[in-house]
Protein backbone atom coordinates (compact mmCIF):
# COMPACT_ATOMS: atom_id res chain seq x y z
CA UNK A 1 0.00 0.00 0.00
CA UNK A 2 1.42 3.27 -1.03
CA UNK A 3 2.16 5.86 1.72
CA UNK A 4 1.06 8.94 2.22
CA UNK A 5 4.61 10.78 0.51
CA UNK A 6 4.68 7.86 -1.98
CA UNK A 7 1.52 9.49 -3.19
CA UNK A 8 2.74 12.80 -3.46
CA UNK A 9 5.77 11.74 -5.33
CA UNK A 10 4.58 9.31 -7.23
CA UNK A 11 7.25 8.15 -9.21
CA UNK A 12 9.43 7.69 -6.03
CA UNK A 13 9.04 3.77 -5.98
CA UNK A 14 7.46 0.83 -7.41
CA UNK A 15 4.60 0.69 -5.23
CA UNK A 16 3.86 4.53 -5.77
CA UNK A 17 0.85 5.21 -7.23
CA UNK A 18 -0.30 7.93 -9.39
CA UNK A 19 -3.16 10.20 -9.88
CA UNK A 20 -4.88 12.20 -13.19
CA UNK A 21 -3.27 15.39 -12.34
CA UNK A 22 0.07 13.87 -12.49
CA UNK A 23 -0.74 11.79 -15.29
CA UNK A 24 -2.07 15.08 -17.60
CA UNK A 25 1.20 16.67 -16.63
CA UNK A 26 3.24 13.78 -17.50
CA UNK A 27 1.51 13.00 -20.55
CA UNK A 28 1.89 16.85 -21.59
CA UNK A 29 5.85 16.52 -21.24
CA UNK A 30 5.92 13.30 -23.11
CA UNK A 31 4.23 14.98 -26.05
CA UNK A 32 6.71 17.26 -26.22
CA UNK A 33 4.83 20.33 -24.96
CA UNK A 34 7.17 22.47 -23.05
CA UNK A 35 4.90 25.65 -22.36
CA UNK A 36 1.64 26.17 -20.70
CA UNK A 37 -0.16 29.14 -20.12
CA UNK A 38 -3.23 29.51 -18.27
CA UNK A 39 -4.57 30.16 -14.42
CA UNK A 40 -5.26 28.34 -11.41
CA UNK A 41 -7.75 27.06 -9.25
CA UNK A 42 -10.13 24.23 -8.40
CA UNK A 43 -9.73 21.66 -9.66
CA UNK A 44 -6.70 22.04 -11.51
CA UNK A 45 -3.85 23.67 -9.24
CA UNK A 46 -2.45 20.28 -9.25
CA UNK A 47 -2.36 19.54 -12.61
CA UNK A 48 -0.28 23.13 -13.45
CA UNK A 49 2.16 22.21 -10.74
CA UNK A 50 2.47 18.36 -11.77
CA UNK A 51 3.09 19.48 -15.36
CA UNK A 52 5.92 21.99 -13.86
CA UNK A 53 7.55 18.81 -11.84
CA UNK A 54 7.70 16.97 -15.62
CA UNK A 55 9.32 19.97 -17.40
CA UNK A 56 6.81 22.13 -18.73
CA UNK A 57 7.54 25.52 -18.01
CA UNK A 58 3.49 27.46 -16.57
CA UNK A 59 3.45 30.76 -17.46
CA UNK A 60 0.50 32.03 -14.70
CA UNK A 61 -1.93 34.50 -16.12
CA UNK A 62 -4.47 37.17 -14.40
CA UNK A 63 -7.05 35.84 -16.85
CA UNK A 64 -7.87 33.03 -18.69
CA UNK A 65 -8.55 35.06 -21.55
CA UNK A 66 -4.97 36.91 -21.83
CA UNK A 67 -3.53 33.11 -21.39
CA UNK A 68 -5.87 31.81 -24.45
CA UNK A 69 -4.44 34.28 -26.45
CA UNK A 70 -1.08 33.99 -25.54
CA UNK A 71 -1.57 30.11 -26.21
CA UNK A 72 -3.23 31.08 -29.78
CA UNK A 73 0.20 32.79 -30.92
CA UNK A 74 2.40 30.47 -29.60
CA UNK A 75 1.23 27.70 -31.40
CA UNK A 76 1.37 30.60 -34.93
CA UNK A 77 5.04 31.71 -33.66
CA UNK A 78 6.58 27.79 -32.77
CA UNK A 79 3.99 25.52 -35.20
CA UNK A 80 3.26 23.27 -31.90
CA UNK A 81 -0.15 23.71 -30.34
CA UNK A 82 -0.30 26.40 -27.67
CA UNK A 83 -1.63 25.00 -24.18
CA UNK A 84 -4.44 27.00 -22.24
CA UNK A 85 -5.11 25.23 -18.78
CA UNK A 86 -8.52 26.72 -17.04
CA UNK A 87 -10.42 25.95 -14.48
CA UNK A 88 -13.93 24.89 -14.92
CA UNK A 89 -16.91 26.83 -15.49
CA UNK A 90 -16.41 30.61 -16.07
CA UNK A 91 -12.88 29.72 -16.45
CA UNK A 92 -13.25 27.90 -19.76
CA UNK A 93 -15.91 30.52 -20.90
CA UNK A 94 -13.24 32.82 -20.56
CA UNK A 95 -10.87 30.74 -22.18
CA UNK A 96 -13.13 30.48 -25.07
CA UNK A 97 -11.57 33.67 -26.54
CA UNK A 98 -8.20 32.21 -27.15
CA UNK A 99 -9.67 29.13 -28.47
CA UNK A 100 -11.69 31.04 -31.07
CA UNK A 101 -8.95 33.24 -31.87
CA UNK A 102 -6.89 30.06 -32.71
CA UNK A 103 -10.26 28.78 -34.89
CA UNK A 104 -10.81 31.76 -36.72
CA UNK A 105 -6.89 32.58 -37.02
CA UNK A 106 -5.74 28.79 -37.75
CA UNK A 107 -3.85 28.61 -35.14
CA UNK A 108 -2.91 25.15 -33.26
CA UNK A 109 -4.07 25.35 -30.19
CA UNK A 110 -5.39 23.08 -27.04
CA UNK A 111 -7.26 24.07 -23.84
CA UNK A 112 -7.60 22.44 -21.26
CA UNK A 113 -10.38 22.50 -18.38
CA UNK A 114 -11.39 21.19 -15.38
CA UNK A 115 -14.89 19.87 -15.07
CA UNK A 116 -17.69 19.20 -11.93
CA UNK A 117 -17.91 15.90 -10.89
CA UNK A 118 -18.94 13.53 -13.15
CA UNK A 119 -21.60 12.09 -10.80
CA UNK A 120 -22.66 15.45 -9.74
CA UNK A 121 -23.48 16.95 -13.22
CA UNK A 122 -26.91 18.48 -13.61
CA UNK A 123 -27.34 18.71 -9.80
CA UNK A 124 -25.82 22.37 -10.10
CA UNK A 125 -22.65 21.62 -9.18
CA UNK A 126 -19.78 24.02 -8.15
CA UNK A 127 -18.99 26.23 -11.48
CA UNK A 128 -21.05 23.26 -13.76
CA UNK A 129 -21.38 23.37 -17.01
CA UNK A 130 -21.50 21.48 -20.03
CA UNK A 131 -18.11 22.61 -21.45
CA UNK A 132 -18.05 20.10 -24.43
CA UNK A 133 -21.21 21.67 -25.71
CA UNK A 134 -19.57 25.47 -25.13
CA UNK A 135 -16.48 24.85 -27.34
CA UNK A 136 -17.60 23.09 -29.97
CA UNK A 137 -18.65 25.45 -32.14
CA UNK A 138 -14.39 26.70 -32.12
CA UNK A 139 -12.71 23.29 -31.83
CA UNK A 140 -11.76 20.61 -34.18
CA UNK A 141 -12.42 17.82 -31.38
CA UNK A 142 -13.32 18.36 -28.00
CA UNK A 143 -12.67 15.32 -25.97
CA UNK A 144 -13.66 14.49 -22.42
CA UNK A 145 -11.71 11.74 -20.30
CA UNK A 146 -14.39 10.11 -18.65
CA UNK A 147 -11.80 7.51 -16.60
CA UNK A 148 -8.01 8.21 -15.59
CA UNK A 149 -6.70 5.43 -18.48
CA UNK A 150 -7.72 7.93 -21.29
CA UNK A 151 -5.93 11.17 -20.26
CA UNK A 152 -2.85 10.10 -22.14
CA UNK A 153 -4.22 9.01 -25.61
CA UNK A 154 -6.50 12.05 -25.21
CA UNK A 155 -3.51 14.44 -24.75
CA UNK A 156 -2.04 12.70 -28.24
CA UNK A 157 -4.70 12.87 -29.88
CA UNK A 158 -5.78 16.36 -29.11
CA UNK A 159 -2.40 17.94 -29.56
CA UNK A 160 -1.62 16.31 -32.83
CA UNK A 161 -5.15 16.97 -34.24
CA UNK A 162 -4.72 20.14 -33.57
CA UNK A 163 -1.14 20.73 -35.94
CA UNK A 164 -2.72 18.16 -38.77
CA UNK A 165 -4.39 19.49 -41.99
CA UNK A 166 -6.04 22.60 -41.60
CA UNK A 167 -4.54 24.07 -37.60
CA UNK A 168 -6.73 25.39 -35.49
CA UNK A 169 -7.98 24.74 -31.60
CA UNK A 170 -8.52 21.14 -29.87
CA UNK A 171 -10.37 21.09 -26.27
CA UNK A 172 -9.39 18.15 -23.38
CA UNK A 173 -12.20 18.09 -20.49
CA UNK A 174 -10.99 16.86 -16.99
CA UNK A 175 -13.42 16.15 -14.72
CA UNK A 176 -12.69 16.76 -11.16
CA UNK A 177 -13.30 12.84 -9.88
CA UNK A 178 -10.69 11.97 -12.77
CA UNK A 179 -8.12 13.76 -11.68
CA UNK A 180 -8.55 12.49 -8.29
CA UNK A 181 -8.54 8.43 -9.45
CA UNK A 182 -5.84 6.81 -9.07
CA UNK A 183 -3.43 4.38 -10.52
CA UNK A 184 0.08 2.52 -10.42
CA UNK A 185 3.21 3.59 -11.69
CA UNK A 186 3.38 0.73 -13.82
CA UNK A 187 0.11 1.28 -15.32
CA UNK A 188 0.69 5.04 -15.92
CA UNK A 189 4.06 4.03 -17.22
CA UNK A 190 2.32 1.46 -19.72
CA UNK A 191 -0.22 4.28 -20.90
CA UNK A 192 2.25 6.86 -21.41
CA UNK A 193 4.16 4.74 -23.80
CA UNK A 194 1.25 3.47 -25.51
CA UNK A 195 0.09 6.79 -26.35
CA UNK A 196 3.80 8.27 -27.40
CA UNK A 197 4.58 9.42 -31.07
CA UNK A 198 1.40 9.33 -33.25
CA UNK A 199 2.16 9.79 -36.03
CA UNK A 200 0.49 12.93 -37.98
CA UNK A 201 -1.87 12.56 -41.15
CA UNK A 202 0.29 14.02 -44.14
CA UNK A 203 -1.07 16.36 -46.86
CA UNK A 204 -0.44 14.63 -49.99
CA UNK A 205 0.88 16.86 -53.13
CA UNK A 206 -1.17 18.29 -55.52
CA UNK A 207 -1.41 16.62 -59.16
CA UNK A 208 1.88 17.22 -61.04
CA UNK A 209 -0.87 18.54 -64.20
CA UNK A 210 -2.21 21.17 -61.50
CA UNK A 211 1.28 22.58 -60.54
CA UNK A 212 1.42 23.54 -64.64
CA UNK A 213 -1.39 24.97 -64.72
CA UNK A 214 -0.42 27.15 -62.43
CA UNK A 215 2.70 28.21 -64.05
CA UNK A 216 1.05 28.28 -67.38
CA UNK A 217 -0.84 31.10 -65.38
CA UNK A 218 1.66 32.73 -64.46
CA UNK A 219 3.66 32.56 -67.46
CA UNK A 220 1.10 33.91 -69.92
CA UNK A 221 -0.26 36.50 -67.42
CA UNK A 222 -0.15 40.40 -68.10
CA UNK A 223 -0.38 41.61 -65.06
CA UNK A 224 0.23 39.07 -62.05
CA UNK A 225 0.27 39.28 -58.67
CA UNK A 226 1.35 36.95 -55.63
CA UNK A 227 -0.24 37.09 -52.89
CA UNK A 228 0.43 35.40 -49.16
CA UNK A 229 -0.91 36.04 -46.08
CA UNK A 230 0.46 34.53 -41.94
CA UNK A 231 -0.55 30.96 -43.37
CA UNK A 232 2.34 31.35 -45.29
CA UNK A 233 4.45 32.60 -42.71
CA UNK A 234 3.01 29.84 -40.34
CA UNK A 235 4.78 26.73 -42.92
CA UNK A 236 7.97 28.78 -42.85
CA UNK A 237 7.39 29.25 -46.28
CA UNK A 238 9.80 32.57 -46.84
CA UNK A 239 12.85 31.19 -48.47
CA UNK A 240 10.05 29.50 -51.45
CA UNK A 241 8.05 32.82 -51.73
CA UNK A 242 11.79 34.46 -51.84
CA UNK A 243 12.93 32.33 -54.37
CA UNK A 244 9.60 32.40 -56.63
CA UNK A 245 9.27 36.28 -56.71
CA UNK A 246 13.06 37.08 -57.67
CA UNK A 247 13.01 33.97 -60.51
CA UNK A 248 10.28 35.49 -61.77
CA UNK A 249 9.73 39.15 -60.92
CA UNK A 250 6.21 39.01 -60.02
CA UNK A 251 4.98 41.88 -57.54
CA UNK A 252 4.17 40.52 -54.01
CA UNK A 253 1.67 42.20 -51.67
CA UNK A 254 1.42 40.81 -48.00
CA UNK A 255 -1.48 40.63 -45.67
CA UNK A 256 -0.95 42.27 -42.61
CA UNK A 257 0.43 39.49 -40.91
CA UNK A 258 2.61 38.08 -43.47
CA UNK A 259 4.55 41.23 -43.53
CA UNK A 260 8.50 40.08 -43.46
CA UNK A 261 8.26 37.03 -45.11
CA UNK A 262 9.68 39.35 -48.12
CA UNK A 263 11.14 42.56 -46.59
CA UNK A 264 8.83 45.48 -46.69
CA UNK A 265 11.60 47.65 -48.56
CA UNK A 266 11.91 44.49 -51.39
CA UNK A 267 12.01 46.21 -54.84
CA UNK A 268 9.06 43.70 -55.54
CA UNK A 269 6.79 45.09 -52.68
CA UNK A 270 3.43 46.30 -53.80
CA UNK A 271 2.06 47.39 -50.51
CA UNK A 272 2.28 51.05 -50.76
CA UNK A 273 0.38 49.95 -54.05
CA UNK A 274 -2.22 48.19 -52.77
CA UNK A 275 -5.01 49.46 -54.45
CA UNK A 276 -3.47 49.56 -57.64
CA UNK A 277 -2.23 46.06 -57.71
CA UNK A 278 -5.19 44.34 -56.53
CA UNK A 279 -7.48 46.42 -58.73
CA UNK A 280 -5.51 45.72 -61.98
CA UNK A 281 -3.89 41.86 -62.02
CA UNK A 282 -5.23 39.43 -64.40
CA UNK A 283 -4.07 36.60 -61.84
CA UNK A 284 -3.55 36.46 -58.58
CA UNK A 285 -1.70 33.70 -57.06
CA UNK A 286 -2.96 33.49 -53.15
CA UNK A 287 -1.00 31.46 -50.88
CA UNK A 288 -2.04 30.74 -47.35
CA UNK A 289 -4.39 33.58 -47.00
CA UNK A 290 -8.04 33.51 -47.68
CA UNK A 291 -9.88 35.65 -49.84
CA UNK A 292 -12.14 37.40 -46.77
CA UNK A 293 -12.91 40.51 -45.91
CA UNK A 294 -9.11 41.81 -45.31
CA UNK A 295 -9.01 40.72 -49.40
CA UNK A 296 -11.92 42.02 -50.48
CA UNK A 297 -13.73 39.06 -50.53
CA UNK A 298 -11.94 38.63 -53.82
CA UNK A 299 -14.68 40.29 -55.37
CA UNK A 300 -14.95 43.25 -57.66
CA UNK A 301 -14.61 46.58 -57.65
CA UNK A 302 -11.89 45.93 -55.67
CA UNK A 303 -10.60 43.55 -57.81
CA UNK A 304 -10.94 42.87 -61.22
CA UNK A 305 -14.11 41.10 -61.88
CA UNK A 306 -11.86 38.69 -64.89
CA UNK A 307 -9.03 38.63 -62.30
CA UNK A 308 -7.79 34.31 -62.19
CA UNK A 309 -7.20 33.24 -58.75
CA UNK A 310 -4.90 30.07 -57.88
CA UNK A 311 -5.45 29.45 -54.26
CA UNK A 312 -3.11 27.50 -52.35
CA UNK A 313 -4.68 25.93 -49.10
CA UNK A 314 -3.46 23.44 -46.49
CA UNK A 315 -7.94 23.25 -46.61
CA UNK A 316 -9.86 21.94 -49.39
CA UNK A 317 -13.09 22.87 -48.08
CA UNK A 318 -11.66 26.56 -48.45
CA UNK A 319 -10.73 26.15 -52.16
CA UNK A 320 -14.15 25.02 -52.58
CA UNK A 321 -15.88 27.62 -51.28
CA UNK A 322 -13.65 30.43 -52.94
CA UNK A 323 -14.47 28.54 -56.51
CA UNK A 324 -10.74 29.74 -58.10
CA UNK A 325 -9.38 29.09 -61.34
CA UNK A 326 -6.83 26.63 -59.96
CA UNK A 327 -6.61 25.35 -56.07
CA UNK A 328 -3.66 23.53 -55.09
CA UNK A 329 -4.24 22.11 -51.58
CA UNK A 330 -1.31 21.32 -49.48
CA UNK A 331 1.31 23.27 -47.38
CA UNK A 332 2.39 26.37 -48.59
CA UNK A 333 6.07 25.96 -48.41
CA UNK A 334 5.78 22.75 -49.94
CA UNK A 335 3.43 23.73 -52.76
CA UNK A 336 5.47 26.37 -53.52
CA UNK A 337 8.77 24.34 -53.75
CA UNK A 338 6.67 22.28 -56.31
CA UNK A 339 5.97 25.76 -58.45
CA UNK A 340 8.98 26.94 -57.88
CA UNK A 341 10.40 23.56 -59.20
CA UNK A 342 8.29 23.52 -62.56
CA UNK A 343 9.44 27.15 -63.16
CA UNK A 344 13.11 25.74 -62.83
CA UNK A 345 13.21 23.28 -65.72
CA UNK A 346 11.64 26.48 -68.27
CA UNK A 347 12.12 29.62 -66.35
CA UNK A 348 10.55 33.29 -66.81
CA UNK A 349 10.83 36.47 -65.65
CA UNK A 350 9.26 39.98 -66.22
CA UNK A 351 11.77 41.66 -65.73
CA UNK A 352 12.40 45.16 -64.25
CA UNK A 353 11.05 47.58 -66.92
CA UNK A 354 7.82 45.54 -67.46
CA UNK A 355 4.79 47.68 -67.82
CA UNK A 356 3.24 46.34 -65.47
CA UNK A 357 6.26 46.28 -62.79
CA UNK A 358 7.03 49.79 -63.21
CA UNK A 359 3.27 50.79 -62.34
CA UNK A 360 3.53 49.30 -59.10
CA UNK A 361 7.03 50.78 -58.41
CA UNK A 362 5.74 54.12 -59.63
CA UNK A 363 2.70 53.81 -57.73
CA UNK A 364 4.86 52.56 -54.16
CA UNK A 365 7.31 55.23 -54.69
CA UNK A 366 4.46 58.05 -55.19
CA UNK A 367 2.56 57.19 -51.92
CA UNK A 368 6.02 56.39 -50.32
CA UNK A 369 6.56 59.90 -50.84
CA UNK A 370 3.20 61.12 -49.67
CA UNK A 371 4.11 59.47 -46.14
CA UNK A 372 7.55 60.74 -45.98
CA UNK A 373 6.11 63.92 -45.97
CA UNK A 374 3.58 63.08 -43.51
CA UNK A 375 6.28 61.81 -41.81
CA UNK A 376 8.95 64.42 -41.97
CA UNK A 377 6.73 67.03 -39.86
CA UNK A 378 7.01 67.30 -35.64
CA UNK A 379 3.82 67.44 -34.68
CA UNK A 380 3.25 68.49 -31.10
CA UNK A 381 0.97 67.73 -29.77
CA UNK A 382 1.37 64.07 -31.00
CA UNK A 383 -0.66 62.94 -34.02
CA UNK A 384 0.29 58.65 -35.05
CA UNK A 385 2.72 59.72 -37.44
CA UNK A 386 5.09 61.56 -35.49
CA UNK A 387 5.36 59.22 -32.65
CA UNK A 388 5.23 56.38 -35.01
CA UNK A 389 8.51 57.20 -37.24
CA UNK A 390 10.09 57.53 -34.11
CA UNK A 391 9.56 54.32 -33.04
CA UNK A 392 9.69 52.79 -36.62
CA UNK A 393 13.75 54.28 -36.24
CA UNK A 394 14.24 52.54 -33.31
CA UNK A 395 13.29 49.37 -34.12
CA UNK A 396 15.40 49.07 -37.19
CA UNK A 397 18.19 50.38 -35.51
CA UNK A 398 17.49 46.88 -33.28
CA UNK A 399 18.63 44.89 -36.35
CA UNK A 400 18.63 41.46 -36.44
CA UNK A 401 17.01 39.19 -35.41
CA UNK A 402 14.33 41.70 -35.41
CA UNK A 403 12.11 42.41 -32.48
CA UNK A 404 8.34 41.32 -32.50
CA UNK A 405 6.21 43.69 -33.38
CA UNK A 406 2.22 43.37 -31.49
CA UNK A 407 -0.05 45.95 -32.50
CA UNK A 408 -3.47 46.26 -31.87
CA UNK A 409 -5.92 49.10 -31.48
CA UNK A 410 -7.79 50.87 -34.46
CA UNK A 411 -5.57 54.09 -35.22
CA UNK A 412 -2.94 52.60 -34.03
CA UNK A 413 -2.59 49.01 -35.63
CA UNK A 414 -3.60 50.71 -38.82
CA UNK A 415 -1.21 53.83 -39.00
CA UNK A 416 1.55 51.33 -37.88
CA UNK A 417 0.68 49.06 -40.49
CA UNK A 418 1.70 51.24 -43.03
CA UNK A 419 4.59 53.13 -40.86
CA UNK A 420 6.57 50.11 -39.23
CA UNK A 421 9.00 47.82 -41.45
CA UNK A 422 8.87 44.19 -41.21
CA UNK A 423 12.04 42.68 -42.64
CA UNK A 424 12.24 39.48 -41.22
CA UNK A 425 8.97 36.13 -40.63
CA UNK A 426 6.86 35.87 -37.87
CA UNK A 427 8.00 39.18 -36.55
CA UNK A 428 4.22 41.25 -36.89
CA UNK A 429 1.31 40.16 -34.46
CA UNK A 430 -1.49 41.72 -34.84
CA UNK A 431 -5.67 41.92 -34.14
CA UNK A 432 -5.79 39.19 -37.11
CA UNK A 433 -8.85 37.56 -39.13
CA UNK A 434 -11.11 38.53 -36.53
CA UNK A 435 -10.12 41.67 -36.20
CA UNK A 436 -9.93 40.93 -32.00
CA UNK A 437 -9.09 44.00 -29.29
CA UNK A 438 -7.17 42.32 -26.11
CA UNK A 439 -4.76 40.50 -27.27
CA UNK A 440 -1.89 42.97 -27.20
CA UNK A 441 0.00 41.68 -23.73
CA UNK A 442 -0.85 37.52 -23.95
CA UNK A 443 0.74 38.03 -27.70
CA UNK A 444 3.54 39.92 -26.20
CA UNK A 445 4.36 36.73 -23.63
CA UNK A 446 3.92 34.29 -25.97
CA UNK A 447 6.34 35.87 -28.17
CA UNK A 448 8.68 36.22 -25.42
CA UNK A 449 8.15 32.94 -24.00
CA UNK A 450 8.51 31.01 -27.87
CA UNK A 451 11.47 33.60 -28.58
CA UNK A 452 13.43 34.87 -25.81
CA UNK A 453 16.54 36.30 -27.61
CA UNK A 454 13.91 38.46 -29.31
CA UNK A 455 12.99 41.76 -27.80
CA UNK A 456 9.33 42.33 -28.27
CA UNK A 457 7.62 45.82 -28.97
CA UNK A 458 4.18 46.64 -28.39
CA UNK A 459 2.27 49.56 -30.31
CA UNK A 460 -1.05 49.28 -28.63
CA UNK A 461 -3.85 51.66 -28.71
CA UNK A 462 -4.59 52.86 -24.94
CA UNK A 463 -8.54 50.83 -25.60
CA UNK A 464 -6.51 48.00 -26.70
CA UNK A 465 -4.46 48.05 -23.89
CA UNK A 466 -7.38 48.38 -21.17
CA UNK A 467 -8.13 44.81 -22.36
CA UNK A 468 -5.41 43.35 -20.58
CA UNK A 469 -3.07 45.84 -18.62
CA UNK A 470 -3.05 43.71 -15.53
CA UNK A 471 -0.95 41.40 -17.52
CA UNK A 472 2.10 43.83 -16.76
CA UNK A 473 2.66 42.11 -13.37
CA UNK A 474 3.09 38.92 -15.21
CA UNK A 475 5.46 40.37 -17.43
CA UNK A 476 7.59 41.92 -14.83
CA UNK A 477 7.27 38.28 -12.80
CA UNK A 478 8.51 36.23 -15.46
CA UNK A 479 11.26 39.55 -16.42
CA UNK A 480 10.52 39.17 -20.06
CA UNK A 481 11.95 41.65 -22.28
CA UNK A 482 9.35 43.50 -23.51
CA UNK A 483 8.17 47.41 -23.75
CA UNK A 484 4.51 48.23 -24.39
CA UNK A 485 4.29 51.40 -26.15
CA UNK A 486 0.46 52.95 -25.36
CA UNK A 487 -0.67 55.82 -27.21
CA UNK A 488 -2.83 57.27 -24.68
CA UNK A 489 -5.34 59.53 -26.61
CA UNK A 490 -7.93 59.44 -23.67
CA UNK A 491 -10.18 57.14 -24.96
CA UNK A 492 -11.79 54.60 -27.97
CA UNK A 493 -10.93 56.34 -31.07
CA UNK A 494 -9.87 59.41 -29.49
CA UNK A 495 -11.85 61.85 -26.92
CA UNK A 496 -15.81 62.58 -27.45
CA UNK A 497 -16.60 63.47 -30.88
CA UNK A 498 -20.61 63.56 -30.50
CA UNK A 499 -21.80 66.87 -32.37
CA UNK A 500 -23.79 68.96 -29.73
CA UNK A 501 -27.36 67.19 -31.52
CA UNK A 502 -25.68 63.99 -29.82
CA UNK A 503 -25.38 65.53 -26.26
CA UNK A 504 -29.00 65.44 -25.13
CA UNK A 505 -31.09 63.23 -22.51
CA UNK A 506 -31.18 62.58 -19.10
CA UNK A 507 -27.13 61.23 -19.17
CA UNK A 508 -25.71 64.22 -21.29
CA UNK A 509 -23.56 64.73 -18.11
CA UNK A 510 -22.01 61.39 -18.90
CA UNK A 511 -18.60 60.94 -20.18
CA UNK A 512 -18.63 59.78 -24.02
CA UNK A 513 -19.38 56.19 -24.62
CA UNK A 514 -15.66 56.42 -26.12
CA UNK A 515 -14.14 58.06 -23.59
CA UNK A 516 -11.33 57.73 -20.62
CA UNK A 517 -9.75 59.50 -18.02
CA UNK A 518 -8.00 62.03 -19.76
CA UNK A 519 -4.13 61.82 -18.89
CA UNK A 520 -4.01 58.78 -17.43
CA UNK A 521 -1.08 57.42 -16.22
CA UNK A 522 -0.40 53.88 -17.27
CA UNK A 523 3.05 54.45 -16.92
CA UNK A 524 2.14 54.28 -13.13
CA UNK A 525 0.89 50.77 -13.56
CA UNK A 526 4.14 49.16 -14.61
CA UNK A 527 5.76 50.94 -11.88
CA UNK A 528 3.38 49.16 -9.16
CA UNK A 529 4.76 46.19 -9.84
CA UNK A 530 8.78 47.32 -9.73
CA UNK A 531 8.48 47.82 -14.20
CA UNK A 532 10.08 51.04 -15.35
CA UNK A 533 7.29 53.27 -16.34
CA UNK A 534 8.11 56.78 -19.00
CA UNK A 535 5.07 59.19 -20.10
CA UNK A 536 6.38 60.79 -23.04
CA UNK A 537 4.74 63.91 -24.67
CA UNK A 538 7.41 65.20 -26.81
CA UNK A 539 9.87 63.88 -29.86
CA UNK A 540 13.07 63.95 -27.41
CA UNK A 541 10.85 62.32 -24.29
CA UNK A 542 10.50 59.60 -27.00
CA UNK A 543 13.37 59.04 -28.24
CA UNK A 544 15.10 59.15 -25.04
CA UNK A 545 12.58 56.34 -23.39
CA UNK A 546 12.54 53.78 -26.46
CA UNK A 547 16.90 53.71 -26.21
CA UNK A 548 16.81 53.33 -22.55
CA UNK A 549 14.26 50.69 -22.58
CA UNK A 550 15.50 49.09 -25.37
CA UNK A 551 18.88 48.52 -24.24
CA UNK A 552 17.41 47.21 -20.98
CA UNK A 553 15.32 44.78 -22.35
CA UNK A 554 13.35 44.49 -18.91
CA UNK A 555 9.67 44.90 -18.77
CA UNK A 556 8.57 48.64 -19.44
CA UNK A 557 5.53 50.66 -20.66
CA UNK A 558 5.85 53.57 -22.33
CA UNK A 559 3.07 56.24 -22.02
CA UNK A 560 2.95 58.50 -24.90
CA UNK A 561 0.28 61.33 -25.07
CA UNK A 562 -2.08 61.65 -28.03
CA UNK A 563 -3.94 64.51 -29.00
CA UNK A 564 -7.36 62.94 -28.56
CA UNK A 565 -8.98 64.33 -31.74
CA UNK A 566 -5.77 63.25 -33.76
CA UNK A 567 -7.22 59.68 -35.35
CA UNK A 568 -10.52 59.17 -37.04
CA UNK A 569 -13.36 57.42 -35.39
CA UNK A 570 -12.81 53.06 -36.10
CA UNK A 571 -10.16 53.62 -37.69
CA UNK A 572 -10.35 52.71 -41.55
CA UNK A 573 -13.22 50.75 -40.54
CA UNK A 574 -15.72 54.18 -40.46
CA UNK A 575 -18.43 52.26 -42.87
CA UNK A 576 -18.79 49.90 -40.76
CA UNK A 577 -19.74 51.73 -37.88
Amino acid sequence: MATETDTKNPTTTESAVVDGSALAGRALAAAGVSHMFGVVGIPVTAVATRAVAAGVRFIAFHNEQSAGYAASAYGYLTGRPGVLLTVSGPGCVHGLAGLSNAWINNWPMVMISGSCDQADFGKGDFQELDQIAAVKPFVKVALKATSISEIPRIVQTALVTAVAGRPGGCYIDLPTDVLHQTISESEASSLLSEAANPIPPQIPDPEITEVEKVVSLLRHAQRPLIVFGKGAAYARAEGAVTKLVETTGIPFLPTPMGKGLLPDTHELAATAARSLAIGKCDVALVVGARLNWLLHFGEAPRWSKDVKFILVDVSKEEIELRKPQVGLVGDAKRVLDLINREIKDDPFCIGRTHPWVESIRKKAMDNAAKMDVQLAKEVVPFNFFTPMKIIRDAISAQGSPAPILVSEGANTMDVGRAVLVQREPRTRLDAGTWGTMGVGLGYCIAAATADPDRLVVAVEGDSGFGFSAMEVETLVRYQLPVVVIVFNNGGVYGGDRRTPEEVTGPHKDDPAPTSFVPGAAYHTLMEAFGGKGYCVSTPDELKSALSESFSARKPAVVNVIIDPYAGAESGRMQHKN
